[in-house]
């Protein structure tokens, strides 16, 4: 069973992703506001994490740049779910490293398949591969890609899509096809999928 940490300071919302949580066959902790989620995390070591962005004592960009920092959750899969969903919010979100962000009200469907999709690339990265998300210097080395495409690749790599680098990036989605296709090229493959293995075996080499 997996468990499922949810960091939201209000008690209605967090007591409903709790029940959709237990009924989908997930183990879920509570946590009230964002010290309380770190210490919860760092204890507990949950495979994913839910977590609200405007709370007390600790706002949700300070929760997971503490757990990216520490060696047991900087690879856990993390899901901002927040009503603040304007576009430097998304950005900001994303660059420190969140997995994903859904915006309040989020349908039951769009939650529990943003948790399947985000725990099932948790599984199939594994821990043969030790990916280092912190340049694209590796990328750039081993195919002889611009910064910029390389940025690109970084981004699809952690399973992002042409939304959301765009917005990471501050590029038209346009642009973002337009380097996925370079990509392809360089790469010589046909599919996301498999570019995004060779990133991460790149990347993961990278660290040895």
């Amino acid at each position: 069973m997996k468990t499922i940490l949810i960091i939201e300071d209000e008690p209605e919302m967090r007591r409903n992703l709790a029940t959709i949580l237990r009924l989908e066959k997930y183990r879920p902790l509570e946590a009230g506001n964002g010290r309380e989620g770190v210490d919860l995390a760092l204890s507990e070591c949950p495979d994913l994490i839910l977590c609200d962005v405007m709370m007390p004592e600790l706002d949700g960009y300070g929760v997971l740049a503490e757990l990216r920092s520490q060696s047991s959750t900087e690879a856990t899969p993390f899901i901002f779910l927040t009503a603040r969903g304007e576009k430097p919010d998304i950005r900001a979100g994303m660059n420190l490293g969140a997995d994903d962000y859904l915006t309040k009200p989020v349908a039951k469907s769009d939650l529990l398949n943003a948790i399947s999709s985000r725990l099932r690339r948790a599984e199939q990265t594994g821990t043969g591969f030790q990916p280092d998300f912190a340049s694209p210097a590796p990328l750039i080395a081993a195919f002889g890609l611009t910064p910029r495409v390389a940025e690109t690749l970084l981004w699809l790599a952690q399973g992002k899509t042409n939304g959301d680098i765009a917005l990471i990036l501050g590029i038209s989605e346009s642009t973002v096809k337009k380097h996925v296709l370079e990509i392809f090229m360089a790469l010589n493959v046909e599919t996301r999928t498999a570019a995004c293995l060779m990133a991460l075996e790149a990347m993961s080499k990278s660290r040895k």
